[in-house]
């Protein structure tokens, strides 16, 4: 699950943004390198991303397009919890990883979506 947000030049940083977040919502937040992706900038570094927490099973974690565009993408913020419940990054499978990955996905997809939805709704005061 993925989103595009326009937000409001005055939270223009990941450190502005999460001041934001503290007023408006009672979710927790840290500021750290992608583990999750291992996405990179143009000169090869990881990407520094925010990290809101529901739970230790469910967040979203947020980067900078441009100075004005965030995405939001749901991750599940405990390292433990991803390695057996987040998707797979193998370029080969076992048919049985295969078959309980879309029984993980089929179970789990309702309650992330919820989630996701209901921490959306967090940035609409940052929404320009």
């Amino acid at each position: 699950m993925k989103k595009i947000i326009t937000i409001k030049e005055e939270y223009n940083s990941l450190e502005k943004l999460q001041s934001y977040l503290k007023t408006a919502s009672n979710y927790s937040s840290n500021i750290q390198h992608d583990k999750w992706e291992m996405k990179k900038d143009a000169a090869g570094n990881m990407l520094k991303c925010l990290m809101v927490k529901k739970s230790a099973m469910h967040g979203v974690k947020v980067y900078f397009l441009d100075n004005k565009t965030i995405e939001l993408s749901y991750a599940i913020p405990n390292a433990l919890l991803h390695a057996w419940f987040g998707k797979s990054q193998q370029a080969y499978r076992r048919i049985d990883e295969i078959v309980l990955g879309k029984i993980k996905d089929a179970v789990l997809a309702g309650s992330q979506k919820k989630v996701f939805n209901e921490m959306e709704q967090v940035f609409k005061g940052a929404i320009a």
